[in-house]
């Protein structure tokens, strides 16, 4: 039950990442610029912040736009949505196990399967601020890498 759950997690965040992007066809002499061509399929209330992204540098993606000037940008963007991402995720599973364990009935292994599930969501979600944590010492205090200050 949790593999086909996680699979199929797996393949929805796959799927929105390869099939939520516009596609774009080159046509001839055309006089748009990138940003104007790739922002074609996205919805008119988000079309000026996609051809902003696409001219600052960064590249627009199913979540929002990711990067900027410098690499820099790109890796910050992309350790916070991971930690959104994560964060959510966890989110889910508490709740998960918090419906699991109000309908055990009293079933044993039910009750045990849904404290299992309760303390690996914690622990995920522990793990993940205690890396942000540790990432914001090492990263941003003693190496002083320029991105990840944001």
């Amino acid at each position: 039950m949790k593999r086909a759950i996680v699979a199929l997690f797996l393949f929805l965040v796959t799927a929105t990442m390869t099939f939520g992007a516009p596609v774009v066809y080159a046509e001839g002499e055309d006089t748009q610029t990138v940003g104007d061509a790739a922002c074609n399929s996205v919805p008119k209330t988000l079309k000026g912040e996609c051809k902003s992204c696409f001219d600052g540098g960064g590249a627009w993606t199913a979540f929002r736009c990711l990067g900027g000037d410098s690499p820099g940008d790109f890796v910050a963007d992309f350790i916070k949505l991971g930690t959104g991402l994560g964060g959510g995720i966890a989110f889910l599973l508490i709740l998960f196990s918090g419906f699991q364990r109000i309908t055990s009935a009293g079933n044993p292994e039910k009750l045990h399967e849904a404290k299992e599930l309760m303390t690996a969501a914690i622990s995920g979600l522990l793990l993940i601020i205690f890396s942000i944590f540790l990432l914001r010492i090492i990263g941003v205090d003693i190496l002083q890498i320029p991105g990840l200050s944001k």
